[in-house]
């Protein structure tokens, strides 16, 4: 099953990679770094986000591929990965109306970024496939992972698999808002 659920959430990872280069993969700079606001993100920023937060786990990955991860207290309590697991991925939700702040490891770029940023996107999906391709071995239930964000906060690698792609089709989802804008810019 997990090789199943791997293989199946590389080609969502893939699916969204497609999908951002023809919806996005045509705009120009100035379209890609307009702000429906001040307090509102970019299209580029949507996926500067995407990438930044995707690299917070390449670490994790690599200490469990060379089976170098050690096992905190938070990842020993029995319920406490189930239950922070289900919650991050059912508040990411892309049909959520909740807004949240990214943590500040997560923020993107404030200033404008390259015209390139939805090529760069689409590598960094291949490397995040790749380091998933590493771990494939791991049991995703019993592997307990710690969030980059806070030390107690804990969570499967199932669940980060799929937080991870709940995540990405959320900012997707809010990319395909910015462009929809009646303010954004042609041409």
């Amino acid at each position: 099953m997990a090789g199943d659920f791997s293989s199946v959430t590389i080609t969502d990872l893939q699916s969204i990679s497609q999908e951002s280069q023809q919806v996005f993969g045509h705009l120009n700079l100035m379209q890609l770094n307009w702000k429906p606001s001040a307090d509102e993100w970019s299209i580029a920023q949507c996926f500067d986000h995407l990438i930044t937060t995707n690299e917070h786990y390449f670490p994790i990955f690599d200490s469990i591929s060379k089976s170098e991860k050690h096992t905190t207290f938070w990842e020993r309590l029995p319920i406490l990965p189930s239950l922070l697991g289900n919650l991050l991925v059912k508040s990411l939700q892309p049909d959520s109306s909740k807004k949240f702040k990214a943590p500040k490891i997560f923020q993107p770029a404030s200033s404008n970024l390259d015209a390139d940023i939805i090529q760069r996107f689409v590598a960094h999906q291949e490397q995040l496939a790749a380091k998933m391709q590493s771990v494939a071995s791991a049991d995703l239930q019993k592997t307990i992972i710690t969030s980059p964000v806070a030390k107690f906060v804990v969570y499967s690698l199932y669940d980060t698999y799929r937080l991870l792609v709940t995540h990405e089709k959320r900012h997707f989802e809010q990319a395909r808002r910015v462009l929809a804008a009646k303010q954004f810019p042609q041409t």
